[in-house]
């Protein structure tokens, strides 16, 4: 009998399967179907809140949080470790058995003010204490290079994301080398892409803008940048993992097959449905974009003729590229629900 799809990737190819955002039960699935890392976000929390299930056992430890602290940032940091916690100690025992290679959790700490370094840096050493997998996510923006390049003097395991754009990807790899080349140190590294996202704002621009575009064009675009920046690590032998993020439809998994390259995909929706697709095994990551999509998508869409040109963006337009607005926009909303939450049960256990 066939073993079920994600094992037979492992299996047969250098891809491997991560899981995003899980529940409890979600991760132990992934797990038990062979996925060997797990990445969370600014909106895990709120998520976890609202989730049928999880969400009283999510509210426990946030009202543990409350107590802890009278600052409300320092609590929905709190809360977000404590939620994460248990999934790192899920992932530990993959962690331990491949010397610290695979079984990394990530934790990406609050949005509302990742523009500020010294914020960032500041939660990164807090969330490392979790647990010896927990992997830091951290923006790949002006603010972000900075805190990088000092953690890496630190040895913290990273994974640089909201990575749209391939002079985001050129100029991280280059601040990791430098920093690498005067600390001495190159702590494990992934870079995230994430091409879903950047296929929404791209589809957003069309709608907005109303451009007669192909849509067999557009649904390349993404995976295209992600194609390139790839090719582009390989070839220049830059460090780090590729890890392909934000998926929007099982493409963003699929496609990526057959590269040496990490991807993340929600339990719900992709990898149940990849599950019971069951689709063959294929390297498909290096199969070459047409050249003629490539000229469309350039001619007609601005922001992928920036994200796709090796200077298409200055580090100063990093933070306010049109995808990284999207992507952390999503974030800054569901973190403010969680302060909002937290004002609305402190209150509440006052007045007990």
């Amino acid at each position: 009998m066939s073993q079920p799809y994600f094992l037979r990737v492992a299996g047969q190819t250098p891809t491997e399967f991560w899981i995003n955002n899980p529940t409890r039960e979600h991760a132990d699935l992934a797990i038990a179907n062979g996925a060997s890392g797990c990445t969370t976000n600014p909106s895990y929390t709120q998520k976890m809140v609202d989730h049928p299930t999880e969400g009283p056992y999510a509210l426990r430890f946030l009202d543990e949080a409350i107590r802890e602290s009278e600052n409300d940032d320092a609590v929905a940091a709190i809360f977000q470790r404590r939620l994460v916690g248990p999934i790192a100690g899920k992932f530990m025992p993959i962690f331990t058995q491949h010397g610290g290679a695979k079984g990394h959790v990530s934790i990406q700490g609050d949005p509302i003010h990742e523009d500020d370094p010294d914020v960032i840096i500041r939660e990164v050493l807090e969330n490392r204490k979790v647990s010896p997998n927990i992997c830091c996510k951290i923006p790949t923006t002006k603010s972000g290079l900075a805190a990088m390049e000092y953690l890496v003097g630190q040895d913290v395991p990273m994974i640089a994301t909201e990575i749209f754009g391939i002079s985001q990807g050129i100029a991280l790899c280059e601040t990791y080398l430098r920093a690498s080349k005067r600390t001495g140190m190159r702590p494990k590294l992934y870079l995230a892409h994430i091409a879903g996202i950047y296929d929404d704002h791209l589809q957003n621009v069309v709608k907005r803008d109303h451009i007669d575009i192909s849509p067999d064009v557009l649904w390349q675009a993404g995976l295209a940048v992600a194609r390139k920046f790839y090719g582009l690590m390989q070839e220049r032998g830059y460090p780090g993992t590729f890890l392909g993020g934000g998926a929007r439809g099982l493409h963003h998994f699929t496609e990526m097959v057959g590269g040496k390259a990490c991807c993340t995909i929600n339990w719900e929706g992709t990898a149940d449905e990849l599950l019971k697709q069951n689709p063959p095994v294929v390297y498909r990551l290096f199969n070459p974009v047409p050249q003629k999509v490539i000229d469309e998508l350039t001619e007609k869409l601005t922001d992928f003729r920036r994200g796709y040109q090796e200077n298409g963006l200055d580090i100063e337009e990093f933070e306010d590229f049109g995808p990284v607005c999207l992507f952390r926009g999503s974030f800054t909303k569901s973190w403010s629900r969680v302060l909002k939450l937290i004002k609305e049960r402190r209150a509440v256990q006052v007045m007990a």
